[in-house]
């Protein structure tokens, strides 16, 4: 018998991928469904024929891990619940929205040994891990250039209710996405310089560890025909394109289920896209939001011991 999952969180992603991926999953269990609208988890519950819990600590009591599918300061609060009641996590995008409780996550899941696998789309496509695996190897890259126009505010856009992702904006929603495929291939970032645009555009320029420069353009209001999701990497090779992902969101996660299955029973010791990973990911925003703010350069804070 795999992995028992509690379920957090009863909005579109959760119920159209987290919540389906789990129930088809062979190797594990949707044990139970926990969200801030009792009526809307009974709903899920019942869709996936599992049980709806009003106490979050009562499903974590029952269960082996948690996906999580809730805005992230949500998130944040009850992962670090959940890894104190010592249950491995399976996490959306962006962990949190500042350091300090990315930190404390991180660190949480350290010091209890569980293991942490954060849901970057992308990064659960063989096309991609192989690519960022071998373009790493490799070296040479001087950089990066990339683009996510999105336009979630279109009539039907089941995201576009969203609080956070109208306050946050494109930096948060799908800044990661593109941070998750450049990070392996440049390394660390070690200073940002942010510029706000229109249409709530975040323009970023990212220095890294080794020398290397990113350019990212980010935003959720794009007009229709400005849409475009562009990763590109730049050295001796030219400009190579970044494979955009063979698997759907829920395949996708399908493999997240695996890769944190894979940890928990020993058969790898860590995923690339870990808690830790997923920290460093929403230090390099915080600092972007920070210099939008300042209209300077600010510098990143090390990742957590």
């Amino acid at each position: 018998m795999g992995l028992r999952f509690g379920l957090l969180g009863t909005g579109y992603w959760a119920a159209e991928t987290h919540a389906a991926a789990l129930h088809a999953h062979p190797e594990a269990t949707l044990a139970g469904v926990w969200g801030r609208d009792p009526a809307k988890a009974s709903a899920l519950a019942e869709r996936y024929g599992t049980r709806a819990h009003e106490d979050v600590d009562a499903l974590l009591a029952e269960v082996d891990a948690v996906a999580i599918a809730l805005p992230p300061d949500v998130q944040a609060e009850l992962a670090l619940r959940a890894a104190r009641a010592g249950r491995h996590l399976l996490l959306d995008k962006p962990v949190a929205l500042s350091t300090v409780a990315a930190d404390a996550l991180a660190s949480e899941v350290a010091e209890r040994g569980l293991a942490s696998v954060v849901f970057f789309t992308s990064r659960f496509s063989d096309d991609v891990t192989e690519f960022l695996e071998s373009a790493a190897a490799e070296g040479g890259w001087r950089g990066a250039r990339a683009t996510l126009f999105a336009s979630i505010l279109e009539p039907g856009n089941p995201y576009g209710a969203s609080p956070w992702r109208r306050e946050k904006g494109g930096l948060w929603d799908v800044g990661p996405h593109v941070l998750s495929l450049v990070l392996p291939v440049l390394g660390p970032v070690t200073q940002v310089t942010a510029l706000a645009g229109p249409r709530n555009t975040t323009h970023m320029l990212t220095r890294h560890s080794g020398g290397a420069v990113g350019s990212f353009s980010v935003t959720l209001e794009a007009a229709p025909k400005e849409k475009t999701f562009e990763v590109v990497l730049h050295g001796e090779r030219g400009w190579v394109p970044v494979p955009g992902g063979e698997r759907s969101p829920v395949e996708a996660f399908g493999a997240a289920i695996d890769r944190l299955s894979a940890q928990v029973e020993g058969v790898v010791p860590g995923d690339p896209c870990d808690v830790r990973f997923g920290r460093d990911v929403v230090a390099v925003l915080e600092a972007a939001q920070t210099s939008v703010r300042s209209g300077g350069t600010t510098d990143v804070g090390g990742a957590v011991e």
